[in-house]
């Protein structure tokens, strides 16, 4: 099956890998026919979680390659990580300030230019903007696999073991929009449709992502520290803060405890697979 994997085309990893990914976005939102409401202790731990699947991944699958690569083509390593880096976040920030949208979660405040636009189009929006660096990730990922000289095979273990952490933080995320939406009266299944959208839009960032550092080699490095950038992002503009909201002294360690376990995850997943 390994061998059958590596021998596809770059594009087809990378939308084999996000498919997953956004796969387990659905059956994390199809927990909302099963719960109607979430804990909030709970759910923290659930952000928590991803936030530090997203953070370790940030390093060890995407910042990491992208020093070795910078250094392989002869570039000033720091420069190059640094910008990759500064971009993502950038890129994020003024998404975040243009695109209409309303963050998930508990506390929906709305963002971006005024706009009469509904709220569950509002929420589809966050949505996407939260799901593209995850989806750019991987696709870039797959994509350096490409240009690989030595062991292909430990190149593409590590971009499915960026995938598979990716898809199993996504699995409480997913649930982290759903059941939310249920909790606020929105029916079983325009919550779940709602949920699952939420990884939609991966495998499409995932394929241009691929198809992208594909054809334009010098970029690479910077696509990596680009993805970084924006997922770290994410994560300190959103997960995070949306974890420590209405919590007691006690209730905030939830957050902290899913860091520390979705970092640890996601590193044991790239040591091991990388």
């Amino acid at each position: 099956m390994l061998n059958w994997f590596i021998g596809q085309e770059v594009w087809l990893q990378a939308l084999l890998g996000t498919l997953f990914t956004w796969g387990l976005t659905a059956v994390g939102a199809a927990l909302v026919f099963f719960f109607k409401t979430i804990e909030r202790n709970v759910f923290n731990l659930m952000l928590g979680f991803a936030s530090g699947v997203m953070i370790a991944a940030s390093f060890w699958s995407l910042l990491a390659p992208a020093i070795i690569m910078a250094e392989e083509m002869g570039a000033v390593t720091w420069i190059v990580v640094a910008t990759g880096f500064a971009l993502g976040g950038i890129f994020l920030y003024l998404a975040d300030k243009t695109v209409p949208h309303m963050h998930f979660g508990f506390n929906h405040d709305k963002e971006g230019l005024p706009t009469r636009l509904k709220r569950t189009v509002l929420l589809v929006f966050a949505i996407t903007l939260h799901n593209i660096p995850e989806g750019l990730a991987v696709g870039v990922a797959f994509g350096a696999v490409h240009y690989v000289t030595g062991d292909v095979t430990a190149a593409t273990l590590s971009a499915i073991g960026l995938a598979i952490g990716i898809g199993i933080q996504n699995l409480p995320e997913g649930a982290a929009v759903a059941i939310p939406l249920r909790q606020e009266g929105m029916s079983r299944t325009k919550a779940f449709l709602l949920g699952q959208a939420s990884g939609l839009v991966e495998p499409i960032a995932g394929v241009l992502g691929a198809i992208l550092v594909l054809y334009v080699r010098p970029i690479l490095p910077y696509a990596l520290a680009f993805a970084a950038g924006a997922m770290i992002y994410v994560v300190v503009e959103e997960l995070i803060p949306e974890a420590q909201q209405k919590v007691t002294p006690k209730g905030a360690h939830y957050a902290t405890f899913g860091v520390m376990v979705g970092f640890i995850v996601m590193m044991v997943l790239d040591v091991a697979l990388g």
